[in-house]
């Protein structure tokens, strides 16, 4: 399912290049996934809970991606192209947090930990993005949706042996008022706001990064090195996460105020490349600063909600993350990449993420004051 993603994240918008479209228009068709996510996060993980099957869901998903993505790599208009990723987003969004949420389920009660599973995410990416981009250079890059189609597949298939998972927790099912019982639930949702500072940013730059490079004269090779090496090296993260990472409040937050930092010194030397080489050793960083806040998050939103609501809390928050960190990070990034250019684009994810830093430091501060470590329970109805 990774190595399917690798295809799209880094090849899609030199696809959209290729047939025509601008930095605006290519901007808005990368925001259609996260306002797609707004209706579909709540919605696959309303019927995730109410269902007590996530695999079966996952199913249904992949095979509603399957087909939407042979019928929109077929159009050639913008207007058409739009239609049809507003139906692939649909089916495709909640792919990663339903997943999330199956992993959690499926190793409560054994002695696997969700770093175990996560990393051959990562190890999917990294390596498919790695070998496809020589491919997609040599057959062309309007080939994309083929090579994407064929991944879908096999995922289906391999998805078909997926364990249905067993929740320890009462069966229950969320509502629409439940769902925001969630979200304003008080240190969750202010989670969720600092978790928005730094998606703008990361969406912006997972937006505009291939355009970027092939504006300064890098290849689709370039590229394929250049998310290659953003996704190897969270395979030891997350192994070691796994290891060393207490799930605590205090320390968790803590974390999060450190990989805010290194978002900060990641978006600045972004702003200030001038090769595509520098680029590529940056994204470096990624594997770091996304691998962190990706499992930490994770764990806090499974520490943070009740357990029977816990596939829609990743709901919640894919919907925080990739929705509303989406929708502002693709629109304000190709508003700011086409009028002023990569450098502002990353300045401002500078800035947004010295504010997310502040705000993680003052929940960290705020459970080392207090020595508290229970989250504030809600009951969703």
């Amino acid at each position: 399912m990774y190595g399917s993603w690798s295809l799209l994240n880094p090849f899609l918008p030199l696809y959209f290049q290729n047939i025509g479209f601008s930095n605006i228009q290519i901007g808005l068709l990368m925001t259609i996934g996260p306002i797609v996510s707004l209706l579909a996060n709540p919605f696959w993980g309303y019927w995730s809970d109410r269902s007590q099957n996530t695999r079966l869901i996952l199913l249904i998903m992949l095979s509603g991606n399957f087909v939407a993505s042979q019928l929109y790599f077929q159009m050639g208009t913008f207007a058409t192209v739009l239609s049809f990723m507003l139906l692939f987003f649909f089916f495709q969004t909640s792919l990663n947090p339903l997943t999330n949420s199956l992993i959690l389920q499926a190793i409560r009660g054994t002695s696997y930990s969700f770093g175990t599973y996560r990393l051959w995410g990562s190890l999917g990416f990294a390596v498919m993005v790695l070998a496809a981009s020589p491919l997609i250079a040599w057959a062309g890059v309007e080939n994309l949706g083929y090579l994407y189609g064929f991944f879908v597949l096999v995922a289906l298939m391999i998805g078909v042996r997926l364990p249905k998972a067993k929740r320890s927790g009462p069966s229950r099912r969320i509502s629409g008022k439940g769902m925001l019982q969630l979200a304003l639930q008080p240190t969750f949702a202010v989670f969720l706001v600092l978790s928005a500072l730094l998606s703008i940013p990361n969406y912006m730059n997972m937006s505009f990064i291939s355009v970027y490079i092939t504006d300064l004269g890098g290849s689709e090779v370039s590229v394929g090195w250049s998310w290659f090496l953003a996704a190897i090296i969270e395979v030891p993260i997350f192994v070691m996460l796994d290891r060393y990472l207490r799930t605590t409040a205090r320390t968790m937050f803590g974390l999060m105020v450190l990989v805010s930092g290194l978002f900060v010194l990641r978006w600045l030397l972004m702003a200030l490349s001038t090769e595509p080489i520098h680029i590529i050793l940056i994204q470096l960083l990624h594997s770091v600063t996304f691998g962190v806040t990706f499992y930490t998050s994770t764990q806090l939103c499974n520490y943070l909600v009740p357990e029977q609501y816990r596939t829609s809390g990743q709901a919640i928050y894919g919907l925080v993350w990739m929705g509303g960190g989406g929708i502002v990070g693709g629109l304000l990034g190709g508003w700011l990449f086409e009028t002023h250019g990569p450098s502002m684009l990353y300045l401002s994810g500078v800035f947004m993420s010295i504010a997310g830093m502040a705000g993680f430091g003052g929940l960290w501060l705020r459970y080392r004051r207090l020595g508290e470590d229970a989250p504030e329970e809600v009951q969703a109805e």
